[in-house]
């Protein structure tokens, strides 16, 4: 019976031990990150890696839980480029793992989405602009009848710059500053 008390005794000391060495991250704690790759609607496809590192100490329960300086990796989730009409430039990605000390963890965190803004006042103004310019080169050549004339030549061309250019696309550059935040706790022991 002597050798079972020492022994249970350690046991549990043990398992103090390596409880008070686990430090956690609770869902929805923010990671600040420095992207060292860029990513774009244009350029990227889904699962297309990406990298960035911590840019400062994640303190959660029990000390420093990912130090400044970690590498975090993820993946593109979607990208869509601008369409030339309609249809705006998507951009959507996730980080799924990130290195602690030399040891790699998963994580899961909340996904990062960007939409391009809306190009239909720059349409419009490109149309606008060149039924106005039309008018104005028609009515100095013939008058009332060329600058209808030429209005509607100028916006003729200006509906056909807005069908053969694209609308603005959506892109996180390499050294960009972000916030990402986990989506479940992370648990290091």
């Amino acid at each position: 019976m002597r050798f079972f008390i020492p022994t249970v005794a350690a046991v549990v000391l043990a398992a103090g031990v390596a409880q008070a060495d686990t430090r956690r991250l609770p869902s929805g704690a923010v990671i600040p990150v420095r992207f060292e790759t860029s990513v774009s609607s244009a350029r990227n496809e889904p699962e297309d890696r990406v990298r960035a590192v911590v840019r400062e100490n994640v303190i959660g329960s029990g000390g420093v839980v990912i130090p400044a300086g970690s590498e975090i990796r993820g993946h593109v989730l979607s990208a869509r480029r601008s369409g030339r009409v309609k249809g705006r430039a998507e951009l959507a990605l996730r980080f799924n793992e990130v290195n602690i000390n030399g040891r790699w963890h998963r994580i899961s965190t909340q996904r990062i989405a960007l939409v391009a803004e809306d190009s239909h006042k720059r349409d419009a103004a490109m149309i606008g602009g060149g039924a106005g310019a039309g008018a104005i080169i028609g009515a100095i050549k013939d008058g009332k009848e060329g600058a209808a004339k030429g209005a509607l030549i100028g916006a003729g061309t200006g509906t056909g710059a807005v069908l053969v250019t694209r609308g603005k696309e959506v892109e996180i550059g390499s050294g960009s500053r972000w916030r990402v935040r986990l989506a479940q706790p992370l648990v290091v022991g």
